[in-house]
């Protein structure tokens, strides 16, 4: 599906690819005159995508000294940051699918950095904690600096963070506004 908002400098095209978001509406800024061709450049979600990638090779060197990759130093973070919860609260939290966050969770578990176990309060629910392995990670961490990294002040950092956050909530939501 294509969309398409013209101002007289900009003109704002809205389409559904399956190139590099995965049928998340994609959204193009491209001058009025280019509509008729747009380039990759011209995605705003290809660009997202890329940095996300640019993100990786960033962390890359302190993840590899801690032995783990991003998807799994962003569950550790949640754990830090909440405690023991539950693998649903956690795959909603990471936003990842049930067998994607399972693999991970028995990775770290493996690993000694945490357990699972049932909830005594709930047996349907599985309740995963840090061990004192997973705890200590954090000072190994902390070696990521997200200023430098992203090359932006903390107010730029700040302002890009909230926008893309806003940007990730509308995508959500867009699906289920059309239901």
């Amino acid at each position: 599906m294509v969309r398409a908002y013209v101002t007289p400098s900009l003109t704002i095209v809205s389409i559904s690819c399956r190139s590099c978001c995965s049928l998340v509406p994609c959204a193009l800024l491209i001058a009025a005159a280019d509509t008729a061709s747009p380039r990759l450049a011209d995605f705003l979600c290809f660009a997202i995508y890329s940095a996300n990638l640019a993100f990786g090779r960033a962390y890359r060197p302190t993840l590899d000294e801690l032995g783990l990759t991003y998807t799994q130093y962003i569950a550790i973070i949640v754990l830090w940051e909440g405690g023991s919860q539950t693998v649903s609260a956690l795959r909603e939290k990471l936003s990842l699918e049930s067998n994607t966050l399972t693999s991970i969770l028995k990775k770290l578990e493996g690993m000694g950095y945490l357990h699972r176990q049932r909830d005594p309060a709930d047996e349907r629910q599985v309740l995963v904690s840090l061990t004192y392995a997973g705890r200590q990670l954090r000072e190994g961490a902390l070696g990521i600096n997200r200023f430098d990294a992203a090359g932006l002040t903390a107010n730029e950092f700040s302002s890009t963070q909230k926008g893309i956050v806003k940007l990730r909530d509308n995508l959500i939501k867009a699906p289920q506004q059309k239901e």
